[in-house]
């Protein structure tokens, strides 16, 4: 199987490095990285370059994503979105997929225990539904590198529990004492992967559920995963397709 990696940052080294892991351990399909875009050479990202990718895996910018995705469904070559912050452009990219007939694939993350996490997140919401003793509130904390704040993983959490916490009407980016926002507070730190809390509180205690990522390898893994079912695809997917949820 052939892959093209768009964005050869810290992400995309992670990924050759678990593909090579992946084939070293004879699993199957062998994986073989035909392309690595990057700052240098951008031009190199033609029809005719990513033609030669079975499914392309892009790990870039919000500001150059649209533009990437849109180069590897004009070639017919299936994409797997790891870039966050381009959302508001979502109905674009799923419209241009059809027009292509071609696959996309797109979440706001690709690690298999932060999708776990966002069931978990989800089933919590529900049964606070009716518990009102309890504020809500999320934290996540990123490398300095990251571009978008707050994450798109945080984004995701926040979307669940509004969708069931009628209380709280939108999220703020903020500390906050309004009742019916909700708060996410982002901090960048030096060398952390991703961490992201959940937390409810009330007078008499407080029920917090976390993830903590130890590297980017479980990104990595999740995203390789996501390639190797995306390849001979047509539509539009989420890392739950992958995974049956």
């Amino acid at each position: 199987m052939k892959i093209a990696l768009i964005g050869f940052g810290k992400m995309g080294r992670a990924i050759e490095v678990v593909a090579g892991e992946h084939n070293a351990a004879g699993n199957q399909p062998q994986v073989e990285i035909v392309l690595k875009i990057d700052k240098e050479n951008l031009n190199d990202l033609t029809n005719e370059n990513i033609h030669k990718a079975d499914v392309a895996i892009e790990f870039s910018t919000p500001e150059t994503v649209i533009q990437n995705v849109f180069t590897c469904l004009d070639a017919g070559v299936p994409v797997v979105i790891g870039t966050t912050g381009w959302y508001d452009q979502l109905d674009s990219v799923i419209q241009k997929c059809k027009e292509k007939d071609c696959a996309v694939m797109y979440t706001p993350n690709y690690s298999v225990g932060v999708n776990l996490f966002f069931e978990i997140n989800k089933l919590l919401a529900e049964f606070m539904h009716n518990q009102p003793m309890y504020n809500v509130k999320i934290a996540e904390t990123h490398h300095t590198e990251k571009a978008d704040s707050p994450s798109g993983t945080a984004l995701k959490l926040a979307g669940q529990i509004l969708d069931n916490i009628t209380s709280k009407e939108k999220w703020v980016n903020q500390v906050t004492t309004n009742k019916n926002e909700l708060e996410i507070i982002s901090q960048r730190v030096p060398g952390v992967a991703g961490t992201h809390v959940v937390n409810y509180i009330s007078e008499f205690d407080e029920i917090t559920i976390i993830h903590k990522a130890h590297s980017r390898k479980g990104f990595a893994q999740g995203a390789l995963q996501a390639a190797i079912w995306l390849k001979g695809k047509k539509g539009v997917y989420t890392m739950k397709d992958v995974l049956g949820l």
